[in-house]
């Protein structure tokens, strides 16, 4: 069993020919569209649209087709897979994630790759269920207080943002995802105000990440960035409206996605239908490697014209 399990899910190297050798992948949690790049005044991602914008790809029509929480999103986000999981960090992934395939692969160290999380039960993401890969090639993880994973708490995004900016400048890992809590976090307590204000700081925090990897001799030129959501909110008139989510409301399904790096077009809006799932098998494709069993296509429309 262990040998078919092995071969059926094991990676192939593929050919590349790109700039990028690091992948950073941002999950704002919980951003409704119409909040963030769905506002046509983008009033409260002043960053992402002023600045970085003129350095990458806008795709206005990405969506999560799975279930709309936070586990599940995440799990699709690494895995390439739609899978309905436990949300409370009790259950792990079936299949093996993008970090797995890529440390398998390349023989790559564990602190080359990194599941930086402000919520503790995103330590999940780290490994998988399935026969001969649990426990193997897994990533490192600092996720929740104290980085301590599951259990511990909920921690604040701008610790997160430091923690992050730490291990990428002392580890210099290849492939890394981050999530901030906010604007789900805030949003959940029913707090307009609040939920903007999540936004907006959100907003702040990837602008100085993208300035660290612009700045930084490890990352300038080589690292592509994606920014993009686990889930979107409930559409107005729909549940409790923007305290929830997790219905198959286009609130709760139309995210964001934001890509820039050496080898994407820059400064344009595309509105190509893709969602989660396409979003790994992209970075696989970046990193030299395929990610087995996964229905996801390579979003081929980010890709500079060659």
């Amino acid at each position: 069993m262990q040998n078919y399990e092995y071969t059926n899910f094991q990676a192939k190297k593929v050919d590349r020919d790109y700039q990028t050798k690091n992948v950073i992948v941002v999950v704002v949690d919980g951003l409704r569209y119409s909040e963030g790049w769905g506002d046509l005044t983008h009033q409260y991602i002043p960053r992402m649209v002023k600045i970085l914008s003129k350095d990458g790809v806008v795709n206005t029509h990405f969506y999560n087709l799975g279930d709309t929480y936070t586990s599940a999103g995440h799990t699709s986000l690494t895995t390439g897979i739609y899978q309905t999981i436990d949300n409370s960090g009790k259950e792990l992934p079936d299949n093996p994630s993008f970090f797995q395939y890529w440390n398998q692969m390349y023989d790559n160290d564990h602190r080359k790759s990194w599941v930086i999380a402000s919520k503790d039960k995103l330590a999940v993401l780290a490994d998988c269920k399935k026969p001969y890969w649990t426990g193997k090639f897994t990533p490192s993880a600092n996720c929740g207080i104290d980085g301590l994973g599951v259990g511990s708490g909920y921690r604040e995004d701008s610790l997160a943002l430091k923690i992050a900016l730490k291990i990428l400048s002392e580890d210099h890992p290849n492939l890394v995802l981050i999530n901030f809590r906010d604007p789900d976090y805030s949003a959940h307590t029913g707090n307009w105000i609040n939920y903007i204000k999540g936004i907006r700081t959100t907003d702040e925090y990837v602008y100085r990440l993208w300035q660290f990897l612009q700045t930084n001799s490890t990352y300038k030129n080589t690292t592509t960035l994606f920014v993009t959501n686990d889930h979107g909110r409930h559409l107005d008139g729909v549940g409790d409206g923007f305290a929830g989510h997790g219905d198959g409301c286009d609130g709760c399904r139309h995210i964001s996605l934001f890509a820039c790096g050496p080898d994407f077009r820059k400064n344009i809006v595309l509105n190509v239908s893709r969602e989660q799932i396409d979003l790994p098998v992209t970075v696989s494709k970046l990193l030299g490697f395929s990610l087995p069993n996964s229905q996801g296509k390579v979003m081929t429309e980010l890709f500079e014209r060659r």
